[in-house]
């Protein structure tokens, strides 16, 4: 959104011929017996775009200080409305979520995503709930990720195998580039069985594809807001669109003709990858919705968008934290070496022995979730908050703020991964002051899969190496500036120096 302010001076001109429109004609006839929320002072045109800064969920933590945990913006000529509480999020997401099931419309994301025929930005309804039941019982259920639980603990150890030949040496590691490397071959390997780093393969370019859509994502179009723009491709948006859309479909067409391929000569893998799952699903006959190739496609899209950085930021967050807190990373240590030991590695099979690792991603989810803001559209008016929510209101529900409102939290800013031991709560979309993935109905299905990747890395990175902070390893702490990006990535990249403790190398061949 910071993009915004530079068009400002553009719609000055007509702000007088429009303020007396607004002062002659009165927008709303009737009245609803039940207020709207308050609002601050908006601008003709841009509405309260000039509120936004390069950080949303900053600046609607900074509004709702004033305006309290309900209020109301114009973001252009779409009205929309910032709720930042547990008691409204319980509302949303629980009581009325059948009211806030349908995302806002994003012009970009929809050519991108083939109209919106995949999960994430599917419209509610039937087509929804036969995608939701696919991904449910067949593509993210236990079956399948235990099956696919060698692939993730191979790209793991290939991790760790890194680290150590570092450790040797005493060389850094810029930690973000090696974690997002391998959470994308992670999901490249389940998806389609081919690494992201294999350069080689059509897999390499999906890397570069996901972070321009993620950037895409986050771009403000103003064609999207402001009504007399609708046609006008003012930032480029709609042709950065066209050639993601172009790019990602070319690789996509190539790996999917080589699967067709390889099934038809019936060379199956001993293992299924989710991209043959998706095949069997689309040539099943009695499914009572036909999956079609651009269905498979916008799938493929949204499991790579939505599992592939989140993961790989949310331990790279942890870990900050712990090299800030050296007596909290002494602790996890502790646990780790009790319940573990030092004769093999942390297993998926260990971590619900290990209650303070869980609490410190918790705590980091907390202070940093990878979506800090929550998006959706009203179907229908409603009251939440004891406010009337119209019909077509784009709503945000601030997670980041709920998550350092001292309302809600005791010393809110402060890294406390103790606050669990008494407090039960659970990021599962069930305890409304910790939502790191959303609730209700269209809340993220991969969230076991993602919490079991976090965990186990995490926990294996502290179990085999002592971690100095600096490309010198000289720093006694990082810096916890935020990054801009839809999903909350840091502003600096954290670099270690790691120092082995534990030799993976005998364990993670």
């Amino acid at each position: 959104m910071a993009d915004v302010q530079g068009y400002f001076i553009l719609f000055l001109i007509g702000a007088i011929s429009i303020i007396l429109i607004r002062a002659l004609f009165k927008l709303s006839s009737v009245k609803p017996k039940t207020p709207l929320p308050p609002s601050p002072f908006g601008l003709p045109i841009i509405g309260h775009l000039h509120l936004l800064g390069p950080s949303p969920h900053q600046a609607f933590h900074k509004l709702s200080v004033r305006y309290g945990p309900v209020f109301r913006l114009f973001l252009g000529s779409k009205p929309c409305v910032v709720f930042g509480s547990p008691e409204t999020g319980k509302e949303l997401f629980k009581t009325y979520d059948n009211v806030f099931l349908d995302r806002p419309y994003n012009s970009s994301m929809d050519y991108i995503a083939y109209g919106g025929r995949g999960f994430i930005f599917a419209p509610y309804g039937p087509y929804w709930k036969f995608l939701k039941k696919i991904v449910v019982s067949e593509l993210l259920n236990v079956k399948t990720l235990d099956s696919l639980l060698p692939v993730r603990h191979d790209e793991i150890n290939r991790f760790l195998r890194y680290l150590s030949e570092k450790a040797k040496v005493g060389e850094s590691v810029e930690l973000e580039g090696e974690l997002m490397k391998m959470t994308n071959n992670i999901i490249s390997r389940m998806l389609m069985s081919k690494r992201c780093s294999d350069e080689e393969d059509d897999a390499g370019d999906i890397k570069k594809i996901v972070t321009d859509i993620g950037e895409l994502m986050f771009a403000f179009n103003l064609s999207d807001h402001i009504w007399f723009l609708k046609n006008i491709d003012l930032q480029g948006i709609r042709k950065r669109s066209k050639d993601i859309r172009g790019r990602f479909d070319a690789l996509i067409e190539n790996i999917m003709e080589k699967h067709e391929e390889a099934r038809k000569r019936n060379e199956k893998a001993e293992v299924k990858d989710l991209l043959d799952l998706l095949h069997d699903i689309a040539e099943d006959e009695n499914m009572e919705i036909k999956m079609t190739r651009d269905n498979i496609k916008a799938f493929i899209l949204d499991i790579f968008g939505a599992g592939t950085d989140t993961s790989a930021i949310t331990t790279e967050w942890a870990l900050a934290e712990l090299v800030n807190h050296p007596n909290i990373m002494k602790k996890v240590v502790e646990e780790i070496d009790q319940v573990v030991g030092k004769d093999r590695l942390l297993q998926e099979s260990d971590i619900p022995n290990l209650p303070y690792l869980q609490a410190i991603v918790k705590e980091s989810l907390r202070l940093h979730p990878t979506a800090p803001v929550v998006q959706r559209i009203s179907t229908e008016d409603s009251i939440i908050g004891g406010y009337h929510i119209p019909k077509d209101t784009i709503i945000f529900y601030n997670i980041w703020s709920v998550g350092r409102d001292p309302a809600y939290w005791e010393n809110p800013l402060e890294f406390k991964p103790e606050r669990y031991e008494e407090n039960q709560l659970d990021v599962r979309g069930q305890h409304f002051q910790l939502l790191p993935f959303g609730s209700g109905r269209r809340m993220c299905p991969g969230t076991s899969l993602g919490l079991m990747v976090v965990y186990v890395t995490l926990g294996r990175m502290v179990q085999c190496f002592d971690w100095k902070a600096g490309k010198d390893g000289n720093l006694t702490t990082v810096d916890m500036e935020e990054g801009i990006g839809i999903t909350l990535p840091r502003a600096n990249p954290l670099v270690c120096v790691p120092v082995a403790r534990l030799d993976p190398l005998p364990f993670s061949m």
